[in-house]
């Protein structure tokens, strides 16, 4: 087996290009469709092994002009609907030709745009897929990167047979239904299309103690003080109404604990739910300094501890 690539296991963190499948609501897979191959390729491509531990092996050599996939396992989780979602999965990547097992491995949470920029067949394979399938497919070296295809040992002509479990399916932003706030003073929240948030300081004193807002109510699952929770976030100076940190801007979300050092809103997020928005209003520390403003949609929470 090839050691893995450079160039899978360590992606470039590019900015996001908000492209895939249209949605009513982020990670809702209502807009999405997933095309049915019949492709007899595929019946060539064994795929076995535990979900999340996959192995793929093939029963003559698989040769195809153009990526082709069909769902062994469909899972009931949230869909990839747009390409600037965080995936993490597992796969097993056989040669075409020689049947030879390439990688067998686990990747990072990354969006999926990130794949695309290399590995173009496995953004095709995923988008609208859901949390917990399982996806047998064969990429044609031409839809992977020249340094890709090279690092896979393909060749032009050659194909790729790929097994995917897609582990978890991050919102691309709060999918939640919207809260009624009264609270008077506080800042207001404009989104655009794609989520991502904009935030109005009202001309008014910031509260001298921290304040949390539910402004959207998701149903995922809730959060506990033991998670790494996988948020989107924008943040802003009360007193110059500017931006001093965006995930959205950085081009990837973050992973939070609300333990230890974690970001001043990191406390709000125990007990609330995944797909939630939240306003959080965190008082300055002393005369000199300025409140913050965070607005934090809930993505969803890792795997593991750390990503």
């Amino acid at each position: 087996m090839r050691r893995i690539p450079a160039v899978f296991s360590v992606l470039s963190l590019s900015a996001l290009a908000l492209v895939g499948c249209a949605s009513a609501q982020p990670g809702d897979a209502a807009g999405c469709e997933r095309p049915v191959s019949d492709s007899t390729v595929l019946d060539v491509i064994d795929a076995s092994g535990e979900l999340g531990q996959p192995t793929v092996s093939l029963g003559s050599p698989v040769h195809v002009d153009d990526t082709v996939f069909t769902d062994l396992t469909v899972g009931e989780g949230a869909a990839v609907t747009t390409r600037a979602q965080d995936v993490q999965f597992t796969v097993a990547i056989a040669n075409g030709s020689s049947g030879e097992t390439i990688i067998a491995s686990g990747t990072q949470v990354t969006p999926l745009s990130n794949w695309a920029e290399h590995y173009e067949g496995i953004a095709v394979m995923l988008e609208c897929a859901t949390e917990g399938s399982r996806v047998v497919g064969a990429i044609p070296a031409s839809d992977l990167s020249e340094t890709a295809a090279a690092d896979l040992g393909l060749t032009e002509g050659d194909a790729a047979a790929i097994v995917i479990d897609l582990q978890r399916v991050y919102l691309p932003a709060a999918n939640g239904a919207p809260q009624y706030n009264d609270r008077p003073g506080m800042p207001s929240v404009v989104l655009d299309p794609s989520g991502r948030p904009g935030i109005i300081v009202p001309d008014a004193d910031a509260p001298t103690e921290q304040v949390v807002e539910v402004l959207k109510k998701g149903d995922g699952a809730e959060v506990t003080a033991a998670d790494s929770v996988r948020v989107h976030y924008t943040a802003v100076g009360w007193d110059d109404r500017t931006v001093v940190a965006s995930t959205w801007t950085d081009g990837a979300s973050a992973a939070v604990t609300l333990a230890g050092d974690g970001p001043e809103f990191a406390a709000a997020l125990e007990g609330q739910t995944v797909g939630s928005q939240l306003l959080v209003v965190v008082p300055a520390a002393d005369d000199a300094a300025s409140a913050t403003v965070y607005v934090v949609d809930i993505l969803g929470t890792d795997l593991v501890a750390t990503q």
